[in-house]
């Protein structure tokens, strides 16, 4: 049975909740350190809206996290085996696309996530949500436009790109056909 997410509106404001409380910081702090609207965070830790990828990972960033840490709940115990069913999914209310969490852990350093980009959809992330990671994506079918910086990548099924210094970035499937890809994650 898959562990859909496609709205974790609940989860994630407990996780910005608690950590913003473990930290001590207002809710001016973390706006200021994400990036993000104290009126948007407001509305996130009261359950009100659910944040798009572009967002939790401005948040995520300004806790010195991961997107996946952000998306896990802190009681989460990992597991070395974990049936496909069992992988936690969480669907970006802001264009659709879905993330399948295939690997995490604290005590390695790496993440391995699936996403699937619908037709159409661009993701995009600051500079800063590239701070603490170095990341590859490589693509299992489909066409992805991958913007690092000032370069634009075309990749098609099998190819890889390996992201540069920390850059402004946009993933865009510009096809009328889902895009399937995977990121592999190495955390700083």
């Amino acid at each position: 049975m898959s562990i859909i997410i496609d709205d974790p509106a609940a989860q994630i404001a407990e996780r910005v909740k608690t950590e913003r409380e473990r930290r001590a910081w207002s809710l001016a702090d973390l706006a200021a350190r994400s990036d993000v609207s104290k009126a948007m965070l407001s509305k996130i830790e009261r359950e009100e809206v659910s944040p798009t990828a572009t967002i939790l990972g401005r948040i995520a960033t300004a806790f010195g996290m991961t997107l996946a840490e952000m998306l896990t709940p802190t009681a989460a115990k990992p597991s070395r085996w974990l049936r496909a069913g069992d992988q936690p999914q969480w669907r970006d209310p802001g264009t659709g696309y879905l993330r399948r969490q295939v690997f995490q852990s604290a005590d390695f350093p790496m993440e391995l996530v699936e996403v699937h980009l619908p037709p159409g959809a661009r993701v995009g992330f600051p500079a800063s949500s590239y701070t603490l990671i170095r990341q590859v994506v490589w693509v299992l079918s489909g066409r992805l436009e991958i913007r690092d910086g000032a370069e634009t990548f075309t990749l098609k099924t099998g190819d890889r790109l390996e992201f540069g210094p920390p850059a402004d970035s946009a993933f865009h499937n510009p096809t009328d056909k889902d895009c399937r890809y995977v990121v592999a994650v190495l955390r700083r």
